[in-house]
């Protein structure tokens, strides 16, 4: 399956965005959906994901603020990201393990996050 991320933008601190992965196959038997994202001169760091079975989990920077979701009906997982901080200023990438290798990461999509 290949993802394509979207949903990226200029937004003010303490704002939110809805970043959206669109896969080009169904999402139901994928075992884990991921986020991840990397910011200018750092390396490409996890930040949330999303198993077969409804598992959530986000990285410690990421608790409170952020959310992934999937919508297995339209095959497309989300990250909703409230409270957004200049630090989470980054091009954020979806990737898929189907239990046997992951995804390319693809182009990814850009969040700004500036006054």
């Amino acid at each position: 399956v290949q993802l394509q991320a979207s949903g990226g933008g200029l937004v003010q601190p303490g704002g939110s965005l809805r970043l959206s992965c669109a896969a080009s196959g169904s999402i139901v038997s994928i075992n884990i959906l991921a986020w991840y994202r990397q910011a200018p001169g750092k390396q490409r760091e996890s930040v949330a994901s999303i198993t077969s079975g409804g598992f959530t989990s986000v990285l410690h920077f990421a608790e409170g603020r952020f959310t992934i979701s999937r919508d297995v009906d339209n095959n497309t997982v989300y990250l909703q990201m409230n409270k957004l901080k200049p630090e989470d200023t980054a091009v954020y990438y979806c990737r898929a393990y189907n239990g046997a290798y992951w995804s390319d990461w693809g182009q990814g999509t850009l969040v700004t996050v500036s006054s």
